[in-house]
């Protein structure tokens, strides 16, 4: 998922740098910060420091010293859903945001600079799905994973699957790869033949009231307690704890209505 370093993280070792068309990081726009950052902060351990704001305010979740994700306020003149973003890697932002327009998506915010950390757009796929794009200067993204509270996957629920990977193959280089069982219409997105990001297509089964999206999967040590622990903060459940081929995966959202997955990975 990575490549050549980056900067020096908190014990001194160098952060990867994410390659073009990897997930880097995850971010989250809301209308009340504080109490968001406080449900969060609950759930998973999270810290938080200030972080640029070329959209409003602005912050940085950290565990263990190392940043996570982002959470800000929903500027009032952006029209942007309350939802987890995920940010793909890119080389150039101008460049990629012009390839997004060219296949039939749509930039809604930027290119435009976030201080000294980089250079970011948000747009969407033909499908309507939400996501950004990132170019790092000081800040390169997701510095830890693998952990409690860190991101483990990116999930696009669409209606199907064909035409939306196109896209995402043109802007941003990803090769896919068809998973099986034969007929289950679900396609990997791989960079240098990893798999980064996954395309489902949902058919009839996708809420129309929510329409394609990307789902952030976040690690938890144990899914039924962080359910329970999320419930009792105000979350509420979707779809309850199932055991899946990859770990026990339970789908919820926060108080703002902010839609995620709790993954406890197999050993």
């Amino acid at each position: 998922m990575t490549d050549a370093p980056g900067p020096a993280g908190p014990t001194g070792e160098e952060i990867p740098r994410h390659k073009p068309g990897t997930p880097c990081w995850v971010s989250l726009m809301v209308h009340g910060p504080a109490a968001t950052q406080d449900f969060y902060g609950a759930l998973f351990g999270w810290e938080f420091r200030p972080g640029p704001q070329p959209l409003g305010p602005y912050v940085r979740a950290v565990l263990d010293g190392r940043e996570v994700a982002g959470v800000g306020r929903l500027p009032a003149d952006r029209q942007l859903p309350v939802a987890w973003t995920p940010y793909f890697a890119s080389d150039d932002v101008d460049r990629t945001a012009d390839t997004v327009r060219l296949c039939g998506g749509t930039i809604g915010v930027g290119p435009l600079d976030a201080a000294e950390a980089g250079r970011m757009a948000i747009g969407s796929d033909p499908s309507g799905a939400v996501f950004g794009i990132w170019q790092a200067a000081a800040h390169l993204g997701t510095a830890i994973t693998g952990v409690p509270g860190t991101p483990a996957w990116n999930e696009l629920l669409t209606y199907e699957s064909a035409s939306v990977t196109k896209f995402y193959e043109t802007v941003f280089g990803h090769a896919q790869e068809p998973v099986v069982p034969a007929g289950s219409d679900y396609v990997t997105l791989n960079v240098g033949g990893r798999p980064v990001a996954g395309i489902h297509g949902s058919g009839n089964t996708l809420a129309r009231d929510r329409g394609p999206h990307w789902l952030t999967y976040f690690e938890t040590a144990d899914t039924d307690e962080a359910v329970h622990r999320l419930t009792d903060l105000g979350g509420h459940v979707l779809t309850p704890a199932r055991e899946t081929a990859h770990g026990r995966v339970a789908m919820v959202a926060d108080p703002e209505g902010a839609r995620f997955a709790l993954l406890q990975s197999r050993s």
